[in-house]
């Protein structure tokens, strides 16, 4: 059964993402890129996770509203596209990994940095 959860959570992320390049036209999602999706066990429920380029929080607020105004629209069309008895109800949660990851590069950067002075 994990396995057609992992088929279903890729399908899911690849169709997400081909609706929002094509489908939704609101230019407050024109930044955003959907990186992960989590199904529950009975594939009621799907999370998907987006990151953006930006760390603006005012940014990140519009796109959050305008994800939730697209919800329903996002959601009729993957209906169209997925071979599942009930499309699941989408929950978007901001990704925090990839500042997560500049930040460790950041720190690796300056630790690199300090052990260059040091050994001069």
């Amino acid at each position: 059964m994990k396995h057609r959860i992992g088929r279903v959570e890729g399908e899911i992320l690849r169709e997400l993402t081909k609706i929002l390049q094509k489908n939704i036209r609101d230019p407050r999602l024109s930044e955003v890129t959907i990186t992960a999706v989590e199904c529950t066990n009975d594939l009621s429920y799907a999370t998907v996770y987006y990151s953006l380029l930006t760390e603006d929080p005012e940014k990140e607020q519009e796109v959050a509203e305008g994800l939730e105004k697209a919800k329903g629209m996002m959601r009729h069309l993957l209906g169209q596209v997925l071979t599942v008895y009930k499309v699941p109800e989408l929950i978007f949660k901001h990704d925090n990994s990839v500042k997560y990851g500049s930040k460790i590069d950041r720190l690796i950067a300056e630790v690199k940095k300090q052990d260059a002075e040091r050994n001069k």
